[in-house]
C-alpha cells in the first residue's frame, strides 16, 4: 500500500507536507473525524484528496459553489485522478454517466452541493448507502454556522450525516472561523470527538499596504502599469462603482471586467472564465466574487473601499498568492469610508449584533490607522503572536524615526480633559486645529486649548491621536459613535514627568525579502507553452502548472527527466504528459544562453514544526530592564518598542516564575479575565477581548493565560 508521502509526490508532485497536513491525513486514515482551520492556499484540499486515494471507497466532497467544484475536478483529472461532480451545470446525460461511474466504483472523489445531496426526499443519501463511502469532506465549513461570515441555511442539513453514516469519518475544513464559529460547526455536525487542527494565519508571501484614498486612481494606474502581465482583483463597495471603475480602466488600456450579483449568470460566468484563463487580467468586483475562485496566480488584491471587518479583509486578501509567490494586498483608506459603512454595519432590531458589527468595523479602521506592523495587527486579531517587524508591509518598509512628541501629547490630553471625554476623534481634531465650523460649540471656542494645534495638519493629528490610543494614553469608548477618553496613564505626561515619543515617517525602502534570481525570459516562454496546453485542454492555465512551478523551472534549470522530477508540481501523470515539452524549452534556453543546471541548489522544504515559545534576546533585554526597576513605559521608550510588546515579553516570564501576574495585571481584573478564559477557552484572543471590553488589554489576557498555565487557577499573589 502506498504511503501518504508517496501519493503526495507521485500524484501531486510535491516533496513534503506543509503546516499540519501529515497529522491531519493520518487522523483521517485512522477513521477519526477532524476539523481543519488552514489559511487560503495552505493546502486544505490535499487533507482529504490523499486519504481518498488510499481508501477503498468513494470520498464525497460537499462544496458550496459550482466554479470551485469544476476547478477541483479539472485539477484532479489533469493529475490522473478519477473525480467528477454533480451539480446544476450538468445535462441529464452527463448526470447519468456520473451515476454509472459511481455504480461501477470508478470514481474516487465526487463533488456535490449540499442541497443536491438531500433533495428529492433524500434519494441520493439512500443511493450513497448502497455503495461504499469512505469519507465525507465538508469544504467551507463555516457556512453551517450562523456566526460565520457566509452562513448558508442549506448547510444545516449536513447535521444528519453522522446519523445516516455513523462509521464514516467526516473532515470539516475552513480558512476563517473564530472560536464561536468553530464550536458551532462542531455542534451542528455532531462531531463530539473531533481532532481540531489550527494552522498559522500568517501568509508570508502577501505584502500588505495601506495607501491614502486621496489620489487613488492615479496611484492605482501607476501600480497596474507596472503589473500589466499579472492577474488581480479590485474590490469595491457598490455595484455601480464596479462597472464605473472597470469601464474607466478599460478606456485607459487595461484588461478589466466588472463582476457583481446584479449581472446575469451568463455575464458573470463569462467574466470568471476569462479571468481564470488569463484572457482578462483584472476583475473589478463586489464581495460577490472570489469564494469559488481557486486561481493560484492572483498577484494582487486591491481594496478601493474599506472592508467591513478584518475577517473579510483577511479572506479577500487571501485570494492573492495561493501559489506561494510574492503578491500584494493594497487598501486605499479614508476615514470617510468608516462613516459610510456604519449604516451598513447596523442590524435593524438587533442592537447586540449592531454593537458587534460596529466594533469589528472600528477594528478594521484601526488596522489602517495605527503606525505599527500590519501583519502583526492581523495575526494578533486572530489571537496569534507575531514579531513587531515583518519586513513586508508599508509600515515595516518605511524608514521611520521617533521624535519627542510630549508637547503634542500634552495638547491632546489637555483638550480631551477640558471637553470632558465626551467627543470623538473628528470633533477633537477640529477643536485642536481651531476649526471655524459651526459644528464646534461656541462655548468650546472660548477654552484655552481651542486651536492650540493649528500648526499640525488634520492627517497628522488623526495619526498622533491613534498612536496615543495604541500607547494607552487615550482610549475610545462606545461602538457606533466612539468617544475619546483619558486613561490612568495621563498624569505623568501632563505633569511633564514622562516623555512621549511619536513616529515620524521619512522614506520608503526596498523589501528585505529578496527573491531568488530567475530567468525572466525563460519564465515568459514557459507561460506561453503552458497557455497553449491549457487552451488545447480547455482548462485554466494554473491547472496545468502553477506560476510557482514555472518559477522553479526558470530558477533551477533542470536538464534531464531525473532533474525535472525534483521540481514541485511534476507528479507521475504530469511528468509523463508535460515533462518532455517543458524540459525541451528549458534545455534549449540554457544552450542558447550558456547556462547550466542549478538543481543542486534546490533543497526540499522540511515539514514545518509547531513553534514553541522560547526565551529570546529581545525578551531577556526587556526582563533585565524590568528587574532593574524600570517601568514598562520607560522600557518601551528605551527600546523604541510599543508598551504592549514589552508587556508580552514580560508575560513570557510568568511561565518562568520570574514575573508575577500582578506585576502586569491589576488585581481586581484577574478574576474577571480568569472567568472569561474558563468559559471561552484560551485561544483565539479576539473573542476574549470582545467579551471583556475596552478596559482589558490583549497583554493582560496573555499574562493571565500564562499564570493559569503554571498556577492552575491558584492565587495570583
Amino acid at each position: 500500500m502506498h504511503s501518504p508521502s508517496q501519493i503526495l509526490k507521485d500524484k501531486f508532485g510535491y516533496e513534503s507536507f506543509r503546516f499540519n497536513q501529515a497529522e491531519i491525513i493520518n487522523t483521517i486514515l485512522q477513521k477519526q473525524d477532524a476539523f481543519v482551520l488552514m489559511p487560503t492556499g495552505g493546502g486544505k484540499s490535499l487533507c482529504y484528496q490523499i486519504p481518498a486515494l488510499l481508501f477503498s471507497g468513494l470520498t464525497v466532497v460537499i462544496s458550496p459553489l459550482i466554479a470551485l467544484m469544476k476547478d477541483q475536478v479539472d485539477a484532479l483529472r489533469v493529475n490522473g485522478i478519477k473525480a467528477s461532480c454533480l451539480n446544476s451545470s450538468l445535462t441529464a446525460e452527463e448526470c447519468s454517466a456520473v451515476y454509472e461511474q459511481l455504480n461501477q466504483g470508478d470514481l474516487k472523489l465526487l463533488y456535490i452541493a449540499p442541497e443536491r445531496l438531500f433533495n428529492n426526499g433524500g434519494q441520493f443519501i439512500d443511493f450513497l448507502k448502497s455503495i461504499e463511502v469512505s469519507l465525507f469532506a465538508i469544504d467551507e465549513a463555516h457556512c453551517i454556522s450562523h456566526w460565520g461570515h457566509d452562513f448558508r441555511p442549506e448547510y444545516r442539513m449536513l447535521s444528519s450525516l453522522k446519523k445516516d453514516f455513523p462509521t464514516v469519518p467526516i473532515i470539516a475544513l475552513t480558512a476563517t472561523a473564530d472560536k464561536l464559529t468553530r464550536d458551532d460547526i462542531l455542534n451542528k455536525l455532531q462531531l463530539d470527538t473531533t481532532k481540531i487542527f489550527i494552522s498559522s494565519f500568517n501568509r508570508p508571501n502577501i505584502h500588505y499596504f495601506v495607501e491614502p484614498k486621496r489620489g487613488m486612481y492615479e496611484h492605482l494606474v501607476d501600480y497596474l502599469n507596472q503589473h500589466r502581465d499579472d492577474s488581480g482583483i479590485i474590490y469595491v463597495l457598490s455595484r455601480n462603482s464596479t462597472e464605473a471603475l472597470a469601464d474607466k480602466l478599460t478606456r485607459d488600456g487595461f484588461s478589466a471586467k466588472p463582476y457583481h450579483a446584479g449581472l446575469t449568470n451568463d455575464c458573470r460566468k463569462e467574466s470568471q472564465d476569462l479571468f481564470a484563463k488569463d484572457e482578462v487580467k483584472i476583475i473589478v468586483a463586489t464581495i460577490a466574487f472570489g469564494m469559488g475562485i481557486n486561481k493560484s496566480n492572483v498577484r494582487f488584491v486591491i481594496h478601493a473601499d474599506l472592508p467591513k471587518n478584518i475577517e473579510s479583509y483577511y479572506q479577500e486578501t487571501g485570494r492573492a498568492g495561493r501559489d506561494g509567490l510574492k503578491s500584494d494586498a493594497i487598501l486605499y483608506y479614508s476615514g470617510g469610508d468608516v462613516i459610510k459603512l456604519k449604516k451598513f454595519a447596523t442590524v435593524e432590531g438587533n442592537p447586540e449584533q449592531s454593537r458587534i458589527m460596529l466594533r469589528k468595523l472600528s477594528q478594521m479602521a484601526s488596522l489602517c490607522e495605527v503606525s505599527a506592523c500590519r501583519r502583526k495587527a492581523i495575526l494578533n486579531y486572530f489571537g496569534e503572536e507575531a514579531s513587531d517587524h515583518c519586513a513586508s508591509c508599508d509600515i515595516c518598509l518605511s524608514s521611520r524615526e521617533k521624535f519627542d512628541g510630549t508637547m503634542i501629547a500634552q495638547k491632546a490630553l489637555s483638550a480631551v480633559a477640558m471637553l470632558g471625554s465626551r467627543y470623538g476623534l473628528t470633533y477633537m481634531v477640529d477643536f485642536l486645529r481651531g476649526s471655524k465650523s459651526g459644528k464646534i460649540k461656541e462655548v468650546h471656542k472660548n477654552l484655552k486649548t481651542y486651536g492650540i494645534g493649528n500648526d499640525i495638519s488634520k492627517e497628522d493629528w488623526f495619526r498622533y491621536l491613534h498612536e496615543l490610543i495604541s500607547m494607552g494614553y487615550l482610549k475610545q469608548i462606545g461602538s457606533e459613535y466612539p468617544i475619546l477618553a483619558l486613561t490612568e496613564k495621563r498624569p505623568l505626561v501632563l505633569q511633564g514627568k514622562e516623555q512621549v515619543f511619536l513616529v515620524k515617517t521619512i522614506s520608503k525602502k526596498e523589501t528585505a525579502l529578496a527573491e531568488k534570481p530567475y530567468e525572466k525570459e525563460l519564465f515568459n516562454e514557459l507561460k506561453i507553452i503552458r497557455n497553449n496546453w491549457a487552451r488545447a485542454e480547455n482548462v485554466p492555465a494554473y491547472i496545468i502548472f502553477s506560476d510557482a512551478t514555472l518559477l522553479e523551472l526558470a530558477t533551477y534549470l533542470p536538464q534531464t527527466e531525473q532533474e525535472i522530477r525534483k521540481i514541485s508540481g511534476f507528479g507521475d501523470v504530469k511528468l509523463a504528459k508535460y515533462g518532455q515539452p517543458f524540459l525541451n524549452v528549458v534545455v534549449a534556453y540554457c544552450a542558447k544562453h550558456g547556462l547550466a543546471s542549478n538543481i543542486s541548489e534546490k533543497i526540499p522544504k522540511r515539514e514545518r514544526k509547531a513553534k514553541r515559545e522560547v526565551d529570546s534576546d529581545t525578551k531577556s533585554i526587556s526582563y533585565d530592564l524590568f528587574k532593574n526597576g524600570k517601568t514598562i513605559l520607560k522600557i518601551a521608550e528605551i527600546r523604541g518598542l510599543n508598551p504592549s510588546t514589552i508587556e508580552n515579553h514580560l508575560a513570557f516570564y510568568i511561565l518562568k516564575g520570574k514575573v508575577k501576574v500582578t506585576d502586569l495585571v491589576p488585581l481586581d481584573k484577574i478574576p474577571r479575565i480568569t472567568a472569561a478564559i474558563k468559559k471561552q477557552g484560551q485561544y483565539p484572543l479576539a473573542p476574549l477581548k470582545e467579551a471583556l471590553g475596552e478596559d482589558v488589554s490583549y497583554s493582560e489576557i496573555r499574562a493571565v493565560i500564562n499564570h493559569l498555565r503554571i498556577g492552575k487557577g491558584c492565587s495570583p499573589l
